[in-house]
């Protein structure tokens, strides 16, 4: 086991993990986006609920969550690792050096946009996750799930919360346009006639997402009615 804590605890081993990490989480923002997307019925919040309750009570759903939860840590300890150790070989900045011209904006701030990701991710399942697991929302009559759709309308009548919404689906936009493609340069999955698919892929992929989620507290605060 000595040779495998090293191997993965060395810098290219993390960068394993984080693309390995990064990559399932952009597979559960797949599913969680073609989730929400019920909240789009005009069914007075049913699929949705429906939905939800199936997520909050499949045992396969619960176990995946746990598998999530670790995801999430690693990705974010990996990260906060990588970032300390770069800083440690390079404690101070190159006068000369022009980083807008060798780097991307968001290579460059990867940092600053996980943070805001992250503290939105915090602020969001205080919103929705803790009520729905731990606190009591009202009942659908003659159903045995909660009314969370009613949650949701009532979170996003909320202008700071709809624009800590929209503005931390911008920073995954940059997020995931940057990660995607590292992913795959870290796993070695590079090659002069793939790798200009697998990058406009991802910021096809990149955009699609946060614009799908973004557009769902725009929709909510303009067009439906408490």
């Amino acid at each position: 086991m000595n040779w495998f804590t090293k191997t993965f605890s060395s810098t290219i081993g993390r960068k394993i993990i984080m693309s390995v990490t990064g990559l399932f989480l952009c597979s559960f923002l797949v599913v969680h986006l073609v989730g929400n997307l019920t909240l789009f019925y005009q069914d007075g919040g049913e699929a949705f609920n429906i939905y939800s309750h199936f997520m909050a009570n499949n045992p396969v759903i619960r176990t995946m969550e746990i598998v999530l939860v670790l995801g999430f840590l690693f990705h974010i300890y990996d990260a906060i690792v990588l970032t300390r150790r770069n800083k440690v070989a390079r404690p101070v900045g190159y006068a000369e050096n022009h980083p807008q011209e060798n780097s991307t904006w968001s290579s460059r701030n990867m940092g600053l946009l996980g943070t805001i990701i992250l503290v939105f991710l915090l602020v969001h399942l205080w919103n929705f996750f803790v009520p729905a697991r731990f606190g009591e929302l009202e009942g659908v009559p003659n159903a045995e799930y909660t009314n969370l759709y009613a949650e949701v309308v009532r979170a996003f009548k909320n202008p700071i919360y709809v624009g800590l919404y929209v503005i931390s689906m911008i920073a995954l936009a940059y997020h995931l346009i940057h990660g995607f493609q590292s992913a795959f340069q870290s796993l070695g999955l590079t090659h002069k006639k793939y790798t200009p698919f697998i990058k406009t892929f991802g910021v096809a992929f990149s955009v699609l997402i946060s614009l799908g989620f973004a557009l769902i507290p725009l929709y909510f605060f303009f067009f439906v009615n408490l």
